[in-house]
């Protein structure tokens, strides 16, 4: 049996429908049985578990041939190390109470840094905890840059009639599509091939800079010319924490952009076949991004 943390998310959504998809027994966690009902539908148990509860998580992962594990994001909470590090610690415990042989975890480029990401911090410590684990097999996969983050770029266009964010505008990004690291968990944890600690970079099609991207995006949403601005550090973060995030979180997240704007988070590898990803955002933006568009603009 598998078992699917973050089952709803971008990832575990498309992991738990791979699976189901091959027939495969599947144990869907997430907070409430009701957001589990699509996958429960198809055959799936679910099972409403915290990533911050121990026991519960233990009961979840009992049985498990292979887990899924991902650290579920929670943008309002005001102490975001803090979390992460209880459910880093709450996983690691359950993984070892269950005698789990196998794990799957989505990892994120940067996670070979021990400070000053962000929330790949998190990400690190969870990478360390879970290789310390003896007789689990784990695989770390170092996602790129999703992207599902430039999304909220649909409001910001609607208001501004421009793109801005942290990132500098000439920064290349290895830009991954949520699905595609969705597939290449679900294929590993389908062939279990992976023994002792491991890693693996997921780096999309293509590196991509946010000036590439408004490019991309304004050809996609009828406007020509879009063009993309980093604004101060302060606007920025005041602009986070006015969609709902707390203070902490848009400070981390301000954090993790800067690393990546000096390169203090970069992939590793260079580019292959192993490493590339099909999605281009190309596509990305006409069926994902230009729905979000325009549903904003419905909206207004």
């Amino acid at each position: 049996m598998y078992v699917i943390l973050g089952a709803t998310g971008h990832t575990g959504t498309i992991v738990a429908n791979e699976l189901l998809s091959k027939k495969k027994k599947v144990r869907v966690v997430g907070r409430d049985n009701q957001r589990l009902a699509a996958f429960i539908s198809r055959g799936a148990e679910g099972f409403a578990a915290n990533v911050t509860d121990e026991k519960a998580l233990s009961r979840a992962f009992t049985g498990a041939e292979a887990v899924y594990v991902m650290i579920p994001p929670d943008p309002t909470h005001e102490n975001y190390r803090g979390f992460q590090s209880q459910a880093n610690n709450v996983i690691a415990k359950a993984l070892e109470n269950a005698a789990v042989q196998h794990a799957v975890t989505l990892s994120s480029v940067g996670a070979d840094k021990t400070d000053k990401t962000g929330p790949i911090v998190g990400l690190h410590e969870m990478e360390t905890k879970l290789s310390q684990i003896k007789g689990l097999n784990v695989l770390h996969l170092r996602a790129g840059y999703f992207m599902e983050n430039t999304l909220p770029q649909a409001g910001v266009i609607r208001n501004l009639q421009k793109m801005a964010g942290p990132v500098a505008a000439d920064v290349k990004l290895p830009m991954i599509a949520s699905k595609d690291i969705g597939a290449a968990a679900a294929e590993a944890l389908l062939k279990l091939d992976f023994k002792g600690k491991q890693t693996h970079e997921l780096q999309g099609q293509r590196d991509l800079t946010y000036q590439e991207i408004a490019v991309i995006v304004g050809g996609v949403i009828g406007k020509p010319g879009l063009e993309y601005v980093r604004p101060p550090d302060d606007q920025i973060v005041q602009g986070m924490i006015s969609t709902g995030m707390s203070r902490n979180f848009a400070e981390s997240i301000l954090e993790l952009a800067n690393a990546l704007n000096r390169g203090h988070v970069k992939m590793l590898e260079p580019r292959s076949t192993k490493n590339t990803t099909p999605t281009s955002y190309e596509t990305f933006a006409r069926e994902v991004f230009l729905p979000a568009y325009r549903g904003q603009a419905a909206g207004a």
